[in-house]
């Protein structure tokens, strides 16, 4: 009877030790290709994502493409050249919003590159297709417009719903956000074999922009969230606190993303928030932005997040 106990036992804890390192594998290989927000010329919005231990990644948002794969490969993160990783390992493009910085990196590179879908919203992508790719700004690389190319295939999404990213096992829903309103921006829920990654474009905070868009985002995710399937969330913050409401336009600061996170840690559950990873985009590359962001969001973080700061070409796992 005592050895049938132990072996219950035994068989628990080590059901128990199987469960936390399932829990805890990573689902998504990152990598950075640009991190800053406007201003940075060679280091702008752009982060491939792929599953772990795959090659088919996609582009969360095109600022920076080229310089940052070449940065990537220098620092050893692919054993492949720059060519091959973007033409051949970058699949496709989501973009966020059609800013520059979020997408300059995929129209100059478009000569040299490969077919591929370019996914966003469709207000995205008539910019993309009536002011970019329209032969007067750059060539027409685009599947529609005048006279069109076709390397880039328009991929319209459609909010709340689910598409596969083709030539990846992964999937996305996009969500509308506010970016200095009515100027619409989009979040992006990545899927892989039941795993989860938020990326944010740029969004000011809901009070701000008088919005409910990011507070159904995290209505969302909050689910995600207490299954333990949200490996993390990429959000901005541009501005340190001492930036005045009137002069976000359309961003977020240390104490509005708190705020936020508070929001989500209502239905969340303060307690599924700890150690949540929280990637931090778009800082301004302007004077000391950086050092004071990291020192107030470092002093203001109750919820116990795992507050990253990414890097430009060096990978990271969620």
């Amino acid at each position: 009877m005592r050895q049938r106990i132990c072996n219950l036992i035994s068989t628990s804890i080590l059901y128990l030790i199987f469960v936390s390192v399932s829990q805890a594998q990573s689902a998504f290989n990152v990598v950075p290709l640009g991190v800053k927000g406007g201003g940075a010329e060679g280091n702008l919005s752009a982060y491939m994502i792929a599953p772990i231990n795959s090659k088919d990644y996609v582009c969360l948002d095109a600022g920076t493409v080229r310089q940052g794969v070449e940065v990537a490969v220098a620092n050893g993160v692919f054993a492949a050249t720059a060519d091959q990783v973007s033409r051949s390992f970058i699949k496709g493009f989501l973009i966020s919003h059609a800013h520059l910085d979020h997408v300059s990196g995929m129209i100059t590179n478009a000569p040299e590159d490969t077919a591929k879908s370019i996914y966003a919203l469709p207000k995205c992508l008539d910019v993309i297709k009536n002011h970019y790719f329209n032969w007067e700004s750059w060539p027409n690389f685009g599947s529609e417009g005048v006279t069109p190319l076709k390397k880039y295939t328009y991929k319209p999404l459609s909010e709340g719903q689910e598409m596969t990213l083709e030539n990846t096992e992964m999937t996305v829903k996009a969500f509308s956000l506010s970016h200095g309103s009515p100027y619409e921006s989009a979040a992006f829920l990545i899927q892989n074999n039941g795993k989860h990654a938020l990326y944010f474009g740029d969004t000011g905070p809901d009070e701000v922009e008088k919005s409910t868009r990011l507070q159904k985002v995290w209505e969302a995710v909050a689910p995600l969230i207490r299954a333990k399937t949200l490996t993390g969330i990429f959000l901005e913050v541009s501005y340190p606190n001492e930036q005045p409401d009137n002069k976000l336009f359309g961003h977020l600061t240390p104490n509005w993303i708190m705020k936020e996170m508070d929001k989500l840690a209502m239905l969340a559950g303060k307690e599924n928030m700890k150690d949540l990873k929280l990637i931090i985009t778009h800082i301004k590359p302007t004077g000391q932005n950086e050092v004071i962001i990291k020192g107030q969001l470092g002093s203001n973080n109750a919820l116990g997040l795992e507050i990253i700061y990414p890097e430009q070409g060096t990978a990271f796992e969620l």
